[in-house]
């Protein structure tokens, strides 16, 4: 049965806590240098894009991708205080001898990651801030908003504070705290003002960064176009995602960059211009190719426009 992202979160698997994965820790390959970009853009593969073969086999699979020239990865699973199974020192020495470099990372913000009482977040978000810092993260990236967050305008505003003081907390570890949107911040309103507008309205741009999903959103009729030219310099790190109609159904899911209906290099080449240098390839569905052929493909389109 396939797995949506969205499945995917709600579950609980990206959230702190539950059972982790167990990878296998096969021959250690040799070393090599993560290659540094002239231009100062970066290309990273989300490791949701892979998740089946990441829980299989991480260590081969994260070996693939370097063998495909990526350079740079953001993890989709962190639990019981570990990625994937390992802890940041074992995984930060796998990725140190595949020359792999993560400056991004997904763990969803919770309720339960804010103590009320106390005015302060919970010791396993601390560790999370910790562990990211470790990890040499640039960014700390929340990638789901819980309904019970946003089921009004107080509940939401208190929430949206709790971001900004997140941003702060991250500031304070060297990194950055963002939110990355699926398509229910562009359906959902409360009152007259869409989800969207309003964490945008109510976060600061000096501490919450908004990861740009231009896939995701475009399920709810909105474009990434008009939200670049809308927000201007807010992205500093996107989620480069294409769009193509689903065979035999309604809607539409992720396909190999420029095969899809999305103006995908004009959207990226908005971002970049706008200040944007960290660039996430997410394909989460592949028309019956494997996921692996999928990303060496994304990859070179990437680098056939220059990033």
């Amino acid at each position: 049965m396939k797995t949506s992202r969205r499945d995917f979160l709600i579950t609980g698997t990206l959230a702190l806590g539950g059972a982790a994965l167990l990878p296998g820790l096969g021959c250690k390959p040799q070393p090599k240098q993560a290659a540094v970009k002239k231009s100062g853009l970066t290309t990273a593969v989300q490791l949701y894009c892979v998740r089946d073969e990441m829980k299989a086999d991480p260590l081969t699979t994260l070996t693939k991708l370097a063998e495909m020239g990526y350079t740079h990865v953001e993890h989709a699973n962190y639990v019981d205080h570990k990625f994937y199974g390992w802890t940041p020192a074992e995984y930060k020495k796998v990725l140190d001898d595949l020359g792999l470099l993560m400056p991004s990372g997904h763990t969803v913000f919770g309720k339960n990651h804010w103590d009320d009482s106390k005015q302060d977040f919970s010791d396993d978000w601390k560790l999370l801030v910790d562990n990211a810092a470790f990890m040499g993260q640039q960014y700390v990236v929340s990638p789901w908003l819980d309904p019970t967050m946003y089921s009004d305008m107080d509940t939401l505003l208190k929430y949206m504070e709790v971001f900004n003081k997140c941003g702060e907390f991250c500031q304070k570890a060297g990194m950055r705290f963002g939110y990355h949107n699926h398509d229910f911040e562009f359906s959902h309103k409360i009152g007259e003002e869409m989800l969207f507008d309003l964490i945008m309205k109510n976060t600061d741009k000096d501490k919450v960064v908004l990861q740009l999903d231009t896939g995701n959103m475009y399920t709810a009729g909105a474009l990434a176009k008009d939200l670049l030219a809308k927000y201007p310099g807010r992205y500093d790190n996107i989620h480069v995602k294409d769009m193509i109609k689903k065979a035999g159904e309604e809607g539409f899911e992720s396909t190999i960059l420029g095969k899809g209906v999305l103006p995908i290099r004009e959207i990226t080449d908005m971002a970049r211009d706008q200040g944007t240098t960290l660039f996430v390839i997410e394909q989460e569905s592949y028309q019956g190719l494997a996921p692996l052929d999928c990303m060496k493909e994304d990859l070179a389109v990437m680098k056939s426009w220059g990033y």
